[in-house]
Formats: structure tokens, sequence, C-alpha cells
């Protein structure tokens, strides 16, 4: 008996060692287009440098300019040929605390080649918030990139968990680092020999920022900051974020037709005047915005609704987590080393990942289905999946009919793609540009 218990109790430990941080569990539950799509996963890392880059941090009273070669380390799934049969491992992988590192597991195998196809795939660029890293939307970056998309998740030097520094660096660089990552996924598409070669349509790009990923996707996607913002003595120094104010010929400059979409989770800034209307008239691409209702780090009434309703000139989605704060929908799961309390943090740095009232994998379900949602009607023109965003405003008020086949009958009005009762807490608003 006791060999037995003790052969079983190591098949658990080998278990939870296999299965430790999935970044890719879909629940039961989980709305129909949060499933993974029909392409295995390849995953690599790649180091490139934006060049000749102003170094924020260097900037003091004298007024002197200094300039260097900035590294940014990248994440990139893409869709492969190649039939996983183990699960994939993501090492080293930096917690909140910039000191801890841990294993997380997907799909995604490690330097497969690509798929061998004669059409190229989408771009879809992620930006984590301040900080974080390149992992912390990677249930995205895998689920995506299943569906046919090449996905590129961005460290932000400066602002990761392991590197963080002032605060400067994130306001100027951050749309800076997502325009460059574009320049640089288009290039080596082209380039002979490269495991990106033909691989990637960089013409229909998509942004997907959280928090100040999401700040800089905002002014990438068009709206250029206020000079009460540029004025800020806590802000950047030497005037150095004018070079994203709101029509300057820098920020127009910055403005690229190749991005057709963006996903904002959470972005920072409006709650503290960093756009007004005049400025977020500006967007004029598709945008997704995604919110807690109860966000208390980018504010929703006067923060993220307060962005969506501004953005005139453009088709726009609010998608709100009710009673939700500041992670709904983006960062993976939390870790299991965080759970323990961090002296040097003060808290846990789990409650970096997780939300008080929502559960992390139910959110990321959510956000995993409507991003394919939107990402395939803006990226790739499939209008069919307007059926999933063509909703009733709350999803509370969805009455579930269907037949004795489980086809909907007239007056069904469900949220599409969710089982009965499982669309609670949610709303999804519309409103159409102006422009358009």
């Amino acid at each position: 008996m006791f060999k037995l218990n003790s052969a079983l109790l190591m098949g658990v430990m080998m278990n939870t060692t296999l299965w430790a941080n999935p970044i890719d569990q879909i629940r039961p539950d989980a709305p129909e287009l949060a499933t993974y799509g029909t392409y295995p996963i390849g995953v690599r890392t790649l180091e490139v440098t934006h060049t000749n880059q102003l170094d924020i941090l260097a900037l003091n009273d004298s007024g002197e300019q200094r300039y260097y070669d900035r590294p940014l380390t990248l994440e990139v799934w893409y869709p492969t040929d190649h039939q996983a049969n183990a699960r994939g491992r993501y090492e080293h992988v930096y917690l909140r605390d910039g000191k801890t590192q841990v294993t997380l597991t997907g799909k995604a195998q490690r330097n497969v080649e690509p798929a061998d196809t004669e059409t190229a795939f989408p771009l879809i660029i992620i930006s984590h918030g301040y900080p974080g890293n390149r992992f912390l939307l990677s249930h995205l970056g895998e689920n995506l990139a299943s569906k046919g998309y090449v996905v590129v998740s961005i460290d932000h030097t400066d602002s990761t968990y392991h590197d963080k520094s002032a605060f400067a660096s994130t306001l100027v660089n951050r749309p800076l680092d997502q325009m460059f990552v574009l320049n640089k996924m288009d290039k080596l598409s082209k380039k002979a020999g490269h495991f990106l070669e033909g691989l990637v349509d960089a013409n229909q790009t998509g942004l997907i920022g959280y928090s100040m990923g999401a700040y800089g996707a905002v002014i990438s996607a068009g709206a250029g900051v206020t000079q009460k913002s540029i004025d800020y003595s806590w802000g950047a120094p030497q005037n150095a974020l004018s070079i994203h104010k709101s029509g300057s010929e820098s920020h127009q400059r910055l403005m690229d037709p190749r991005l057709k979409a963006v996903i904002a989770f959470a972005p920072w800034g409006k709650n503290y005047e960093f756009w007004d209307n005049k400025s977020l008239a500006g967007i004029s691409i598709p945008v997704m915005f995604v919110a807690g209702s109860d966000d208390d780090v980018s504010g929703y009434e006067n923060g993220v609704k307060s962005i969506y309703e501004g953005s005139v000139n453009t088709d726009r989605y609010l998608l709100t987590y009710h009673f939700a704060n500041h992670n709904a929908g983006a960062p993976m799961p939390a870790p299991q080393e965080s759970w323990e309390y961090n002296k040097e943090l003060g808290f846990a740095p789990f409650e970096h990942y997780a939300d008080a009232v929502w559960d992390s994998v139910r959110m990321n379900n959510i956000a995993q289905h409507f991003s394919t949602a939107f990402m395939d009607v803006y990226l790739k023109q499939k209008i069919d999946k307007l059926e999933y965003l063509n909703l009733v405003p709350n999803s509370v008020d969805g009455t579930h009919h269907l037949d004795d086949k489980q086809q909907p009958l007239e007056n069904h009005t469900y949220w599409k793609g969710f089982p009965a009762r499982s669309a609670k807490g949610l709303s999804l608003n519309f409103q159409k540009g102006a422009e358009n």
C-alpha cells in the first residue's frame, strides 16, 4: 500500500510540475471563439535594436541630449505544421518582483519551423504595462497565433519587471517601440532565409496594448497628447513628450497606414488629461476598448469609457467587465510562485495579475473570444464574425431561446457564442464613427 501511494504521489507531483503555470486554459463555459484554432504554434525569441534613440533617462538640467541604441526583446508566436507531442515551456520568466524566475507552460513549441504557406499571415503586436514583460499577455499570443496570425510581444526596455526605470522612458518610448516593431517585422518578412520570410503580412497589422501598452496604442492609433501632459513636472523632462503632441508633425509621422485595428485594455492616461476630445478625434482606425468598471488605476468613467466616448471619428467598442479592477482580461493567470507574500513589494505578486472578483481564466477566455472576433473582422475581413460583436449592450438583457436542435429561435438575443447563463457581468457597447 505504501509503495502504491508513493507512486501515486510521485505521479501527482510530476503532473503538477508538467502543467505548472499554464497560460492556455480554456474553461468548459468559455465562449465559442476562445478555443484554440487549427494551427499548431511555434515560438521564437528575437533580439532587435532601435538605433539612435533619445536616451530619456540621461536627460538632465543642462539640456544635453544623448542618443543610444535601444535594445528590445521580442517573443514571436506563429503558425506551424509541427505537431506537438509535449507541453511547451517558457523558462526563466520574471515575476512582478523582478527577481523571481518561473516556468510557464503552454501549447507553443520552441524554434520549430513555421507553417508552409502561400499566403502571409496578418501581424498582431502585443505591448505590456508598466512594469510588465512580453509574457504578461502570452495567453493571447498563443491563442491568436493558432488562428492564423503572427503575434509579436515586446519587452519594453526600462519598463519590464527586472529593468524598471523612470516612468518618463515609458511615456515617450512606448508608441515608438510599437511602430518600430511593426517596421522590423515587415523587414524581416522580406529578408531571404529568415524564418519570418514570406510569413508576415504587415499591411494588415493589429496592436493589442494593456495599461501603458494601451496608452501607447492610443497614441499609435492617432490620438496625440495634450500640452498639459507634456508640461507635467513628474512626466518626461525637457519637453521630450512633445514628440507625441496632438497635431505635431512628429506625431503625424508616427501614424502608419499598415496599422488597421487596435485593442486597448485599460489604457492609462485620460484620468490625467493626457488626451482631450480634440486629440481623441484623431483616432481613425477601429478600436476595441476593454475595461473593468472598478478600475482604480486608469479610471473608468473619467478614464477608459471617456476615451471610448471621445474617439468620435472611428468605429469603436467598449467591453466592460463589471466590478473588475485594472487587471480585466489582459494578464495571464497568476503563476503559482506569485501567491507568496513579498516583503520588498509589500504585497503578494499575485495581486499584479489577478482580480478580487473575477476568475483570471474566465477573463482571459472572454478576451480571447472578443479579440478573435475583432481581429478577424478588421484584419481578415471576415464579416461573418460581426455576429459576435453585434450584441445587445448589456448581457443580462439577452434572452436564451433555442429549439430542440439547439438552433436559435426568433426571440433568441443571448450573446452569440456564449453558453446559457455564462455571459453575466459583461456589457459591450458600440458607436459608429462620424467619418464612417
